[in-house]
Order: C-alpha cells, then structure tokens, then sequence
C-alpha cells in the first residue's frame, strides 16, 4: 500500500518559507552616489541641512512686498522702481520700500521681500532713475516662493535603511550632500542548469540542431533578472544529467555564494538529479507548489549557502523567478517592501474550465482598458512573457467569464 502524497504547499505558504529562511546579508559597502542606481541602502540617511536652505524664488521675476505693489496700484500707475538684481547664488540686501528686485528662479528671497511675481505678469519700463516694472496683477503673500526646508527639513530621515535606491532617490541624497552611500553587499549567485538537451545559441547552428536539442534560453533571462537585483552572478554553465556531475556542481557552488539558483531538473524523472544531489549535501525544505506555471519548484540548503531549483520548462522558470525568487533576494539585501501593487481590471477572455492550482495567465492590456489573454498558456511557450506585459493572478477553482474583473499585476512591479 503506498503513502499517500502530502497536499501542494500554497503559494502563499512557500513565499512565507522562503523569506523566513532569508536572513539580510550583514555586511555593507559604500559606493559612490552615481553608482548606487539599485543598491539597497544599508542605514537611515539623516540631513544635517535643510532644504533649501534659504527662502527663494521659484520663477524668474520680482521680488515685492504685496503692500508696496498694492500702494503702487493705487498711486503710482502700478509702478516700481527696481533697486537691485539677485541671481541664483548670490544674496541680495533688505528690500528697500516701495522698489522691487529682479530675481531669478532659485535665487535667495531678499529680506523684506513677500511675494514674486513672475516675469509675464510684469513690463519693463525706462525710470528716470534706472529701470523700474509695471506689474499687471497684485500678488498675494508667499507667491512664488519656495520656503526654506519645504523639502527636507535638519535632521530628518530622508532615505530609510532597506531602502531600494532609484535615480530620484540618488538626487536627493546629492542634494544632502552625500558623495557615498552605505549600501549592503551585492548578493553572490551561482547559477547552472542542467540538462544534457542544452545548447548554447553560437555553438550550433539552427540547421545542424540533433533531435530533441533545445537551445539554453533560461540561462540568458535568468542571468539578466538576477543582474537588475543587483546580484554579483557566478555563470557555471549546463552540468550534465548524472548524479556526480550535479553533486559536484553543487559542492562547487556552494563555496563564496548567498545562492545557488538552477534551471530544470527539479521533476520526479529518472534524469531529474537536482533533489537527490541536494540532499545528499545538504536539506531539501521545500519541494513543489501549487501553482501553474511552476510547480516543480525547490527550496534547501547546501552547507551554508541557500538552494533554489527552478523548473526547466522557460515560462515556468520565469514566472516562479519572478514571484519566489525576486522577493527572496530582495529580502536578503534588506528590502522591506517588495509585495508587487496589482490592480484589478476587467478580463477580455473567457477560462471556462476551473484549474485545481493557483494559475499565472500571460495577458497584455489593450486600448479598451482590458486585458487580452495568450492563446497559448503552455509553460513551454515563451512568447507568450513577451507579448504580455503582466500576469493575471486566478485563484483555484474559478472560472473567468468576459468581463469579470481580475487580479492583474504588471511586469514593470515584477522586473525592478
């Protein structure tokens, strides 16, 4: 009598066992602010200024008192002389009494002064004593200025430790003055697949293809996922489909690496080495999951370094990346918030027949505001992570009618 199988871990589940085991790389490094595009930051960033650091104008125009323009408007045919001009980077003097002072964008307020008006509301004249400016309106208090420490006030936080670092992110850091930044440690992966079906593009031409070879396409998308997470990348190739050569991969491997990620032999066939070789190295945690694409999916340890197998088939190893390893190596360097934002928008297609697993649809939004469904689902079809610019999220046992609103998330909060 055989034992039954124990039921398909969740997704849900897997996710939460993944990032348990996921303890944040302890050491850090600092790099140079233009460098730091996609590096997780390692401590809080405090200001020791405020920014901007004085009153200035945002436009170029004149800096008044909104009494003086009032009394102008009234007395002087909306008239003011102009008693001194102020560039960005230069301090003006006191604004003298019923005058103006030509001012330009980013250049410090003038004490005194109340308001800017910016240049198209204003006319230029000739005065008997210098230039002066008729202005067209009457400003109210605080027009056009940017108040000093509106951005960034001294001593606040303004990029949090496990922050992930973007081009606007590296800006206001400049704008602090930092030159460096403390960031934590790339991750280190190694990354194989196995399979003696594997071809690299270049070392056979497509005609001279053997039956049954297949040209190695995970391990150039898989690569090119782990190098936007900022990982440090070990390409060890294809290990043939034996026991020993999957070990010794592995034993490899495990050596000045956070991770050892493979592609295919993660099944239950007779030339499925990667869960025996493991164990025999190490422990096998995790193993399967109930999802579609992706199910043949594995999670272990070999010695000190982290195990992740991915499935073979292409569409299955990108999804499972995307949804299991990505948050892992995310949580590794730190990165607190990395659950993708998913939105709910209405299907254009129809799935009549319910699926037992949680299923991963390639879909592409169209000019109507829905969302288009492949044709083609199989897991082996990579065309379809192309055509499609996300994934619908379908729960098991459901059915999709057109029309029906559904869980869709992007690929730009999957790939970043």
């Amino acid at each position: 009598m055989t034992t039954p199988r124990p039921p398909l871990k969740s997704l849900d589940d897997a996710l939460a066992q993944l990032l348990a085991c996921a303890t944040v790389l302890a050491e850090q490094e600092s790099v140079s602010t233009f460098d730091a595009d996609g590096r997780v930051l390692a401590q809080d960033l405090v200001s020791a200024l405020q920014v901007p650091a004085l009153d200035n104008s945002a436009m170029d125009g004149y800096a008044v008192r909104c009494a003086d323009v009032l009394h102008a408007q009234a007395q002087l045919d909306g008239v003011l002389p102009v008693s001194q001009r102020i560039a960005a980077g230069t301090e003006g003097t006191v604004l003298a009494p019923l005058s103006a002072a030509r001012i330009f964008t980013g250049a410090p307020v003038p004490p005194g002064a109340d308001a800017v008006v910016m240049q198209e509301d204003c006319e230029v004249l000739q005065h008997p004593d210098g230039a002066a400016v008729r202005f067209k309106v009457v400003p109210a208090p605080g027009l056009n200025i940017r108040r000093a420490g509106e951005d960034v006030t001294l001593g606040a936080v303004v990029l949090s430790k496990g922050e992930l670092l973007t081009p606007a992110a590296l800006g206001l850091a400049a704008s602090i003055g930092m030159n460096f930044l403390p960031v934590v440690r790339r991750p280190r992966v190694a990354l194989f697949s196995t399979g003696d079906e594997l071809v690299m593009p270049g070392d056979v031409p497509p005609a001279q293809m053997k039956p049954g070879a297949i040209y190695n396409s995970n391990r150039f998308f898989l690569r090119a996922l782990l190098l936007r997470l900022g990982c440090e990348v070990s390409d060890l190739g294809v290990v043939p489909d034996r026991l020993d050569a999957t070990v010794q991969a592995l034993q490899g491997a495990a050596h000045h690496h956070d991770l050892i990620l493979t592609s295919g032999g993660v099944s239950v066939g007779e030339e499925d080495h990667i869960r025996p070789a493991v164990q025999s190295l190490g422990t096998l945690d995790l193993w399967q999951i109930a999802i579609k694409p992706g199910k043949p999916f594995a999670y272990g340890r070999v010695q000190q370094a982290h195990f992740i197998g991915l499935p073979g088939n292409p569409v299955s190893s990108f999804v499972t990346f995307l949804l299991l390893v990505r948050p892992f190596l995310l949580k590794l360097q730190g990165v607190q918030q990395f659950a993708p934002e998913s939105i709910a928008a209405p299907a254009h297609f129809t799935c009549a027949k319910a699926d037992k697993r949680r299923e991963f649809l390639r879909v592409r939004r169209n000019a109507a505001g829905g969302l288009d469904l492949f044709p083609n689902q199989s897991s082996g079809v990579l065309t379809s992570a192309v055509w499609g610019d996300g994934l619908v999220d379908h729960p098991p046992g459901h059915t999709i009618a057109h029309g029906d609103l559904v869980r869709f998330i992007p690929f730009s909060e999957l790939l970043g």
